[in-house]
């Protein structure tokens, strides 16, 4: 299981999220924003908040971590 942060600015301050995803779950996510970008691109739209949340993706510190089951 991977841990990924996510920053969202909120006025002066920075909210954070932290996502837990494991591999598959992470390529997936990352494979739905560039399809949405794709898919903007065909329809000749800004493509700005695409890019934007596949760069936080791809530059987000991932954090490997174990789980236990109880």
């Amino acid at each position: 299981m991977e841990k990924v942060k996510v920053k969202e600015e909120i006025g002066m301050r920075k909210k954070k999220y932290h996502i837990y995803l494991d591999e598959g779950e992470y390529r997936q996510v990352i494979e739905s924003v560039i399809d949405l970008r794709n898919h903007l691109i065909e329809q000749e739209k800004y493509t700005d908040l695409a890019d934007e949340v596949l760069d936080k993706l791809l530059n987000a510190k991932i954090k490997k971590m174990k789980i236990k089951y109880v």
